[in-house]
């Protein structure tokens, strides 16, 4: 669990700083090296290695638009990942998909930008593990402002009224983007949300590694065992922004400060430590874990582009006859004609 953390947390800070590359002093969207936006999950990890740890590659994951720390603890290609998210043509998604939007099926690892939408993707690999008799789980990823949409509820009943080898599990950390918890929805504790379903639900109050595993254990069993689903839920904390450029205007200095303070990180190497644990080892891992962020980062920036004109492939399941011949009516390179 450690070395998922301290290589999330030192990938994301390698990330902000490539990303932030050329879109400064005046912040441009478009600029730089990765285009588009970026949200980094800083401060979530325990969320991701203390579930992750139970699993195994054919059980599925489903993360939202922050899915980096959660990709990292399932096993994601970290090479094939990161020039998916420099937009090459070597990345999970030949450059398409970008960092919300990562896909690894020898991992069944999948993220959306839209808000829940692995919800039900999950629900369905419960219910196709369930129909092939075998023991794989499905896990869920969300935030807690995603827990009011209507496509998470639905899936909370599905899960629940066909028995599904599922686990959902809600990332709290305060912010549904800028808008703080008791400001849009009506739980305190988002694990309440599976009494309505009949499926135990379970919150830890703090992102302690351990207490993830402890939790996660017991809820990714009672799936494994065919004994239905269940809901987690993590209190973790953002130390950056929503996405890499916001402002965090409406985000008081004390709850900033307070975030950064509280690091599951340093919690967890301190109950290393405290098992006999010497720091030299630590040391080791987190530079084992730099090295090899390091090396994906300079494997992906040295991958091609993808060719303009591949913006066509793909864009089908057995396509309709003629339209793989379909040529352009306007040059994707931007030239003139």
């Amino acid at each position: 669990m450690y070395a998922d953390m301290v290589t999330a947390r030192y990938y994301e800070e390698r990330l902000q700083e490539e990303y932030l590359e050329g879109k400064q002093p005046a912040f441009d969207i478009s600029a730089g090296p990765i285009p588009g936006e970026l949200h980094l999950a800083a401060g979530q990890e325990a969320a991701a290695a203390g579930v992750c740890q139970h699993l195994r590659d054919d059980d599925t994951v489903t993360a939202p638009h922050r899915p980096h720390h959660v990709a990292i603890a399932k096993g994601v290609d970290l090479k094939r990942m990161t020039a998916e998210i420099f937009g090459r043509e070597t990345g999970l998604g030949k450059g398409k998909g970008g960092h919300m939007h990562l896909f690894d099926p020898d991992v069944n690892f999948a993220c959306s930008g839209i808000i829940a939408e692995g919800s039900p993707p999950a629900v369905g690999a419960g219910l196709a593990a369930k129909k092939r008799n075998d023991d794989s789980v499905a896990v869920s990823y969300l935030g807690e402002g995603a827990i009011d949409q209507g496509g998470f509820l639905e899936s909370l009943n599905f899960a629940s009224v066909h028995d599904l080898p599922v686990v959902f599990v809600i990332e709290d950390n305060d912010w549904a983007i800028s808008m703080p918890k008791e400001r849009v929805t009506d739980v305190e504790d988002g694990s309440r949300r599976a009494d309505g379903f009949d499926m135990p639900g379970v919150r830890v109050d703090s992102d302690d590694a351990v207490a993830v595993y402890e939790a996660a254990r017991e809820a990714v069993g009672r799936a494994r065992d065919r004994n239905g689903p269940s809901l987690v839920e993590v209190q973790v904390h953002r130390r950056m922004g929503h996405f890499m450029g916001d402002p965090q205007t409406y985000r008081s200095d004390e709850d900033e400060t307070g975030a950064l303070a509280r690091d599951s990180i340093e919690r967890l190497a301190a109950d290393l430590r405290s098992h006999g644990v010497e720091d030299a080892a630590l040391d080791e891992v987190r530079e084992e874990a730099e090295q090899r962020v390091d090396e994906a980062i300079a494997w992906a920036k040295e991958q091609p582009e993808p060719d303009p004109d591949a913006a066509y492939d793909d864009v089908f399941v057995n396509p309709p006859s003629g339209v793989t011949e379909h040529e352009p009516e306007f040059d994707l390179a931007g030239g003139d004609d």
